[in-house]
């Protein structure tokens, strides 16, 4: 019985050998492939991104923008539009959000926000509450966002209370 178990081990090897190749054989090809595929993983570490102050012609107000990757992340925006839209994800405070022509609208931790590819828009603090949120957004032609005027105070205080559809 074992002469039977080696022979059938040696002959199983050797099948396995002629159809897949010997490990060396596959490493190098496991590596070609990669090779071939060009990517690579990135790792970017907790707070190896620096914190920068929001461009004036973006922002009114201070804005610390804390980059989780390479990207812009608005707060108390001009306005803007995307060209493929932008999901906001709100993680504290409490904030406000508009698009051209609506009511400002409240959002609030666990809100997630989509504004819709092209629509003008603006989100941010409100006066007495800051507002942390996740921005994101892809590129179309390496293009993310497109910036116009910035809101108004008279926009920003909307005249009226802002609206909660939460309720």
């Amino acid at each position: 019985m074992r002469i039977l178990r080696r022979r059938f081990l040696k002959i199983v090897c050797a099948a396995a050998t002629a159809v897949l190749g010997t490990p060396a054989m596959l490493r190098a090809q496991s590596k070609t492939a990669i090779q071939r595929k060009e990517f690579s993983m990135e790792i970017k570490r907790s707070g190896s991104q620096p914190s920068t102050k929001g461009p004036a012609d973006w922002f009114t107000g201070t804005v610390r923008i804390d980059p989780l990757f390479q990207s812009n992340a608005p707060a108390r925006t001009a306005w803007h539009t995307h060209p493929l839209g932008q999901r906001l994800i709100v993680t504290s405070g409490c904030g406000w959000a508009q698009r051209a022509g609506g009511p400002i609208e409240e959002i609030r931790p666990g809100d997630v926000a989509w504004c819709p590819p092209d629509e003008k828009h603006w989100h941010g603090a409100t006066p007495t509450a800051a507002m942390t949120h996740i921005a994101i957004q892809e590129a179309l032609e390496g293009k993310v966002v497109e910036w116009m005027e910035k809101v108004s105070d008279e926009q920003y205080s909307g005249g009226s209370k802002p609206t909660d559809k939460r309720k």
